[in-house]
């Protein structure tokens, strides 16, 4: 358990770095995506840990720590995500944009496993790298959704 301190001080990292990295979404459009990311990653979670017991956090069932630890990575993470992807760049760039979140979300999770707050049931950490980059595309869809809506 004591490694948990050490994945809550990263968590507390990434939203200490969301509230002073320069904002490039307007103030709806993180409220729209931060709160759209949260609903996602709570109702994947919902089914893929509380219905099927594919990993979990901490152990088997509801805890608060973890709700804890899903309100703040979630928003974070996927507001830097949003906020500097390359949006008006050519295709190229936009998926190696993916590729790279992919590769360092990977790379979290696993170190996160290692810790007592996630583990596997099942779960294998490949499928997550295959999810990712078509979890950062619906977090795009998303964006360019709350965007079309904000027009006039």
């Amino acid at each position: 358990m004591a490694y948990v301190s050490y994945v809550f001080a990263f968590f507390l990292v990434l939203n200490l770095i969301s509230f002073l990295v320069p904002r490039k979404l307007s103030k709806i459009e993180i409220y729209a995506t931060t709160f759209f990311a949260y609903s996602y990653g709570l109702t994947t979670d919902m089914v893929l840990d509380l219905h099927y017991n594919l990993y979990g956090y901490f152990s088997y069932g509801f805890q608060w720590l973890s709700l804890l630890g899903i309100i703040m990575y979630f928003p974070s993470i996927s507001f830097l995500f949003l906020n500097f992807f390359p949006m008006e760049k050519r295709m190229r760039s936009k998926i190696a944009y993916i590729l790279v979140w992919t590769v360092f979300s990977t790379g979290v999770e696993w170190l996160i496993v290692q810790t007592d707050f996630f583990y596997y049931n099942g779960w294998k950490l490949w499928y997550s790298a295959l999810l990712y980059p078509l979890i950062f595309m619906v977090l795009i869809g998303n964006l360019k959704l709350v965007r079309k809506h904000m027009e006039p």
